[in-house]
């Protein structure tokens, strides 16, 4: 499958309140249904998804780069409630409403504080989502060197963004692929997608390893979100040979939320958000 991943067609920094700039990168129609994306781990704004169906759905995607990564200003020490003030100032600054939201992989549970925070998204769809693996039900299913990481992150955040801060965009590239199934190797690693891959996570990297790191180490530590409270609609969507994102493929984690709706896409992998990037927009929207 050969997956196209073109340029934004709008780029970005918006200025927040407190004077940081946030990065944000378009698609689709400018007048277009605002659809956010919180992308993966490493990734800067630069890699979308549904370049073809945008402007078919009428769907305007736009991705924004967290703190630190990209062309958004660090914050030391941020929250994933940071995330969520960020995304309410970014969208009513831009007069956006509230847009619905996508998180990939690592920015899953960025776009769950999003949804959690009251009045800051519509919809929500987490597509190969990150799970809190530091739940202490996941405590005999994770791989032990996986394990020892998220003690860490739990017991000394600090110590555990200097692990993380020996990262690389070579090094993420090569841990992708190594670890990845043969169905999402087959994706990555093709043009066009492979070189817009390696773009973002260049450009994730532009400012140095911190903001990759506090991501990290947020994404793999208790989240403190009240999922329970969630009254957003949420979808979660994962690939049949997906198990990195998540041990159980979602299942303890969408029962967790309200209402939430499950869909495990057979013969897809971690890269589902592309190769069925029309029904994950089509269900949002």
């Amino acid at each position: 499958m050969i997956i196209d991943t073109p340029a934004p067609v709008r780029t970005g920094e918006q200025r927040l309140p407190d004077g940081r700039l946030l990065g944000w990168a378009e698609w689709g129609p400018d007048d277009g249904r605002p659809v956010l994306l919180s992308p993966g781990a490493a990734t800067s704004r630069r890699l979308g998804f549904g370049a073809d169906v945008l402007d078919g759905l009428g769907v305007r995607l736009i991705s924004l780069d967290r703190p630190g990564l990209g062309a958004s200003s660090p914050v030391p020490g941020r929250t994933l409630a940071d995330f969520a003030a960020d995304v309410r100032a970014f969208a009513g600054l831009r007069g956006l409403g509230r847009p619905a939201m996508v998180g990939n992989s690592q920015g899953a549970p960025f776009a769950l504080a999003c949804a959690a925070a009251d009045g800051v998204i519509g919809a929500l769809s987490l597509v190969s989502a990150a799970d809190e693996v530091a739940d202490p039900r996941f405590a005999e299913a994770l791989p032990p060197e996986l394990r020892r990481l998220v003690d860490l992150a739990v017991a000394d955040p600090a110590a555990a963004e200097e692990v993380f801060a020996g990262f690389s965009p070579g090094a993420m590239w090569d841990l992708v692929m190594a670890g990845s199934p043969a169905c999402d190797v087959a994706v990555y690693s093709r043009e066009p997608f492979a070189s817009a891959y390696r773009t973002a996570l260049d450009e994730a990297f532009a400012q140095g390893p911190a903001g990759y790191a506090r991501d990290t180490v947020l994404a793999m530590g208790r989240w403190g979100i009240d999922l329970a409270s969630i009254t957003t609609p949420v979808a979660l969507w994962y690939g049949a040979e997906d198990t990195a994102h998540s041990p159980d493929q979602g299942a303890g984690l969408a029962s967790r939320i309200p209402g939430a709706v499950r869909h495990v896409v057979p013969g897809a992998g971690g890269s589902v958000l592309w190769t069925h990037a029309g029904e994950i927009l089509r269900g949002l929207v």
